[in-house]
């Protein structure tokens, strides 16, 4: 594969079902930025062909690499997992309208685009965890690095400097605990509690799509608004008063019923529940360590305040995957550590392009 001596920048987009997140580096791998639009791909081709759109419109150059990885294969627009593949790596070579786009297959690295077959399919799907796990592995001898999304949250270890993974596809790595589907912004609270302390009693929690996290995170104050792309439960505003409403009736009241700090504190239990569910599949994988004295946690992802908390809790010492890079972002607030695997899948690209004599 012969790369254009033109295209010298790199950006690595990370294609998921909700949102499209990318990361611009250049030659020498120096960050230019990371960005993220909203990406409902479930209700069709077009939100993902509109988000691709936006971000390029805000490239400094349009001479650039693309590599793709993607998770957004599993929404139910498609019939099955080969499907989404298919069409999402057609959808980018239509809109990119690049020559060469390398996609990412995972355990069989980068793979140009024309040359995918059905037999690369589930290398393929879902594998953007892994982009972020081998370039933390080149970087940390040992630790687990969680990455807490707006829908999921990835556990995964490295020893050794390698990648110790139990499970690859989604069914596999849900039974081994290296993916929990629990996010903070889109997960609906209902699959986080189901009863909460409040007001002196044990009340249960309905079983209704009345809020999400992003409700609960809103009200702690934890919140980044610009991360919260999706719409709320109810379609209205993004405000505290509105997250109240909303979290109110999840245990049959109205806001009125109660004052605003005792809503709060019915949000911080309701992220006590979530945060120990993570804890727990943190728990769960640092038992596999070899030596627990190097034991360190790296958060990424927009939840990663959360493993920040956990790490205290647990005694062990906590690292941002930001400080993993030398270079910081610096066109817009979005941090690299929440655009994870797109900048280390475009970081990958280029040590691969190197060490090939392309860059």
């Amino acid at each position: 594969m012969q790369v254009n001596d033109s295209a010298r920048n790199m950006i690595g987009w990370d294609i998921g079902g909700a949102h499209l997140k990318a990361a611009l580096l250049n030659a020498k791998g120096d960050i230019c930025a990371v960005y993220q639009e909203p990406c409902s791909l479930w209700q069709g081709l077009d939100k993902l062909e509109n988000a691709l759109a936006n971000v390029l419109e805000k490239l400094p150059s349009k001479q650039v690499q693309h590599v793709i990885t993607m998770s957004g294969e599993l929404v139910d627009l498609f019939s099955d997992r080969a499907q989404g593949v298919t069409e999402i790596i057609a959808v980018s070579q239509r809109v990119l309208a690049q020559q060469t786009i390398l996609v990412y297959a995972g355990r069989l690295g980068m793979i140009p685009a024309s040359e995918i077959t059905s037999e690369y399919i589930d290398d393929i799907a879902s594998a953007n965890w892994l982009a972020s796990t081998i370039y933390a592995a080149q970087k940390l001898e040992q630790g687990l690095l969680v990455d807490v999304g707006s829908t999921t949250t990835d556990l995964l270890l490295l020893q050794n400097n390698q990648p110790d993974i139990l499970g690859y596809t989604d069914f596999q790595r849900l039974g081994s605990g290296e993916l929990v589907y629990t996010g903070i912004i889109r997960t609906a609270v209902m699959a986080v509690a189901q009863s909460v302390q409040f007001s002196a009693i044990q009340v249960g929690v309905m079983s209704e799509y009345f809020a999400t996290m992003a409700d609960v995170y809103r009200l702690t104050h934890e919140l980044n608004e610009q991360h919260d792309q999706c719409d709320t439960a109810d379609g209205h505003a993004k405000t505290e008063p509105a997250s109240a409403r909303r979290l109110a009736r999840m245990i049959g009241c109205d806001v009125a019923d109660y004052s605003s700090e005792q809503w709060r504190q019915l949000a911080y239990a309701v992220r006590e529940q979530q945060l120990c569910r993570i804890q727990a599949a943190c728990e769960r994988q640092l038992m596999r360590v070899h030596d627990s004295k190097k034991n360190l946690i790296i958060g990424a992802g927009v939840g990663r305040f959360l493993i920040k908390d956990i790490a205290s809790r647990l005694g062990i010492e906590y690292r941002d995957f930001d400080t993993l890079f030398n270079t910081a972002a610096q066109e817009n607030e979005m941090h690299i550590a929440d655009c994870a695997p797109a900048v280390a899948v475009a970081y990958l690209a280029i040590d691969g392009a190197c060490k090939s004599n392309i860059c």
